[in-house]
C-alpha cells in the first residue's frame, strides 16, 4: 500500500486536495480533524492539556482562541501542547493504516499540514505538497473568520517556506487554476500510483 503524505502551507488547498482524494475513492486520515477531536469536549487528551494549561480547559474543552492568543505571545506553549497531543495523533494515525491495510487499500492518505516540519514524511512512501500563487493563499486565508494579517504571518512564520515545500516533494499540485485543473492532476497521481508498487 502506498502513504502518501500530503501538505502544503496554510491556504493552499489541502482541504479541498483531501476531500477530492476521497472522492477518487482513496481514504485519507485529517491530522487536524485528529487534533480538534482530541482537544473537544471529552476528547483523550483534555485532561493532560488541563493539568498543563490551567484555566485554558472550559466546560471540558480547549479554549483553542485562548490557546492561539497565548501561543501568539509564547510560542513554547505551542510546542508544550503539541507535545501532549502528538502522541494520540500517532495512535490515531497508525489505527487509520491498519485499517486501510485490512480493506486492501491501495493507496492511504496521510493529510498533515506540518509534514515536512515534524519529519512526519519519514512515514511516508511519496509527498504531495499543493500550492498556488502568494495572492490566491492570502485572499483565501484572509476571508477565514478571526484572521488577520499579523496571525497569517504568525503562522507562515511556522511553515516551511512554499519553495522548499516543493522542492522536497515527490508530486506538486497547483490549486490556483480552480477545481477541475486541480482534481485532474490529483487523478494523474491517483493513475500513476495505482499503476506501480510502493518503494
Amino acid at each position: 500500500m502506498w502513504v502518501v503524505g500530503l501538505t502544503g502551507s496554510i491556504g493552499m488547498g489541502k482541504t479541498t486536495a483531501a476531500d477530492m482524494l476521497r472522492r477518487l475513492g482513496i481514504p485519507v486520515f485529517d491530522a487536524d480533524a485528529a487534533v480538534r477531536a482530541l482537544e473537544s469536549r471529552g476528547g483523550a487528551a483534555v485532561p493532560a492539556i488541563a493539568r498543563a494549561f490551567p484555566g485554558l480547559v472550559r466546560e471540558g474543552a480547549l479554549d483553542r482562541e485562548g490557546l492561539a492568543k497565548r501561543a501568539f505571545e509564547n510560542p513554547a506553549d505551542l510546542h508544550k501542547l503539541e507535545a501532549i497531543v502528538h502522541p494520540f495523533v500517532h495512535v490515531a494515525e497508525a489505527a487509520f493504516l491498519r485499517a486501510a491495510r485490512v480493506r486492501r487499500a491501495g493507496i492511504a492518505v496521510l493529510e498533515i499540514p506540518l509534514l515536512f516540519e515534524s519529519g512526519a514524511e519519514r512515514r511516508c512512501d511519496v509527498t504531495l505538497v499543493v500550492t498556488a500563487p502568494r495572492f490566491v493563499q492570502a485572499a483565501r486565508v484572509l476571508k477565514r473568520p478571526g484572521m488577520t494579517g499579523a496571525r497569517f504571518r504568525a503562522i507562515l512564520a511556522r511553515q516551511m517556506p512554499d519553495a522548499e515545500k516543493r522542492a522536497r516533494a515527490d508530486f506538486v499540485v497547483s490549486t490556483g487554476m480552480g477545481r477541475y485543473p486541480t482534481l485532474k492532476a490529483l487523478g494523474k497521481i491517483v493513475r500513476l500510483l495505482r499503476q506501480s508498487k510502493p518503494r
